[in-house]
Order: C-alpha cells, then structure tokens, then sequence
C-alpha cells in the first residue's frame, strides 16, 4: 500500500495504516501500564483484609460485599493483563490492528470493572465504619465521579473538539 492510501486524510501524521496500528499499540501498552499497576496494588491489598483482626467482626453483608471486590480486582487485573497475552500469541502473525482492536476492548472491559471496585472500597470502608446507608451514597458518589470522569467528560471534549 501507498502512504497516500494507507494514511489518515484527517489527521497530519502521514504515517500508513502500519505505523498508526503500532503507535496506537504503543499508546495503548503506556495505558495499561498505569492501570495494571493500580489494579495489581488493588487487588493485593484486598488479598490482605482477611488476615486482619477486625475482619471476623463483619457482618453477612459486608463479607459478601469484600467478596465481590475480590472477584470483581481479580477480573479486572486479568482484563486489564490480557492483551500482553493476546500479543504473546499473535506475535509475529501481522496482525496488529486486530490486536488493537481486540486491546482495546479488554482495556475497556477492564476499566469497567475497576471503576466497580474504585466505587465498592470506599462503600465497604464507609459501611464498616459509619453505616451501611453512609457506605451506599460514598459508593454512589464514587462510581458517578468516574462515570462522569471517565465516560461523560472524553464525550464533551470529543463533542467540542468537532465544533
């Protein structure tokens, strides 16, 4: 292919659909870098809280909700790794875009569910140390600043940027 026909017409990078493929491969990679690190810490730290002394104290609920938090750290953490294997397997096979593609699925999927533990920590901690009602609206109040964060506000600058 010809860099007239492989480059984006929209954008001023002249670079052919191979070279976009590895750069947004290599935005992607520095992404999940960051993410994987605070999903890992997450979770290690959940892994800890049964071995603490006050945790027997808690009641059905709320080991059930540590429960949850459990699962829901470790299929993000495995979301979140998952194109590192993905690319392990297609190395080599020149299959960069479906890497992308499948990457940045697992990326999304694993920022899903860790927007769900980010909001079920601070619900669980205000459940055990206020009251459950107190750890709901913390809850809440946390997911909706990542909805709004992390879903709401890329859409207003991309809706901008447009204008």
């Amino acid at each position: 292919m010809t860099l007239e026909r492989d480059a984006d017409p929209t954008d001023d990078r002249h670079e052919t659909f191979t070279e976009r493929m590895d750069r947004n491969w290599d935005e992607l990679l520095q992404e999940l870098r960051v993410t994987q690190t605070g999903a890992q810490i997450l979770t290690g730290f959940l892994l800890t809280l049964p071995f603490q002394q006050r945790f027997a104290e808690l009641d059905d609920y709320q080991r059930t909700l540590y429960l949850v938090l459990v699962v829901l750290a470790a299929v993000a953490t495995a979301l979140i790794v998952a194109p590192v294997s993905l690319h392990r397997a297609l190395f080599r096979r020149r299959m960069k875009a479906e890497l992308v593609g499948a990457a940045n699925w697992f990326a999304r999927a694993g920022l899903l569910v860790l927007a769900l533990v980010l909001a079920g920590g601070p619900m669980l901690l205000f459940d055990i140390v206020v009251s459950r009602t107190a750890g709901w609206v913390v809850g809440g109040a946390v997911l909706v600043m990542l909805v709004a964060c992390w879903w709401v506000l890329p859409r207003v600058i991309a809706r901008r940027a447009r204008v």
